[in-house]
C-alpha cells in the first residue's frame, strides 16, 4: 500500500494476473451537465477518470492493444483512457461508477477472443439457398415488360 495525499492506496485487482496501481488513475471532479437544480451550479459532482493505457506497466502488450481498440472515441490520441461518469449525485458514488467501469473495459480486453474455425455450408442449405435463388429469378422474370412483337 502506498500513502498518497494522506490515504491509503492500493492495488484494483482485474483478474488474477493483472492489477492496476491507484496511482495510475487520475480523477479530476467537474460539474455535471443536465438537470439538477441549483446544486448543479454549485458542487462538481461528476468524475472525470483519465488512465494512461499506453504506458501502464501494469497491462499485458496484448491487452493494452485489445483496451485502445475496445474504447474507440474514449481514448485520446496519446493513449489516454477517459471515463465521465455523472449518473449520481455524489462525488463517492461517480468515482466509484468510473472506477467499475474501467475495470470492466479492462477485464473485456483481456477476454480472449473465441477462435473462429471454418465451416462449410451442408448441402442441403445449398439446395436451399439455389431454389430460393431460382424462385425470386422466376418472380423477376414474371415482372418483366414482355417485348412487343411486329406482324
Amino acid at each position: 500500500m502506498l500513502l498518497v495525499e494522506g490515504k491509503l492506496r492500493g492495488m484494483i485487482y482485474i483478474t488474477r494476473a493483472i492489477a492496476i496501481d491507484e496511482s495510475e488513475i487520475h480523477q479530476e471532479f467537474i460539474r455535471a451537465s443536465g438537470p439538477g437544480g441549483q446544486n448543479v451550479n454549485k458542487v462538481a459532482t461528476a468524475v472525470q477518470l483519465r488512465f494512461d493505457a499506453h504506458n501502464s506497466p501494469s497491462l499485458p502488450h496484448e491487452v493494452r492493444e485489445h483496451l485502445i481498440h475496445l474504447a474507440g472515441k474514449r481514448i485520446t490520441e496519446d493513449g489516454i483512457l477517459i471515463i465521465n461518469a455523472q449518473r449520481f449525485r455524489t462525488q463517492e458514488r461517480n468515482r466509484q461508477d468510473a472506477t467499475d467501469r474501467l475495470v470492466e473495459l479492462i477485464r473485456k480486453a483481456a477476454e480472449k477472443p473465441k477462435l473462429r474455425r471454418k465451416t462449410r455450408p451442408t448441402l442441403t442449405s445449398k439446395k436451399r439457398w439455389l431454389e430460393t435463388k431460382r424462385r425470386r429469378g422466376e418472380t423477376k422474370r414474371t415482372r418483366r415488360i414482355a417485348p412487343s412483337q411486329e406482324d
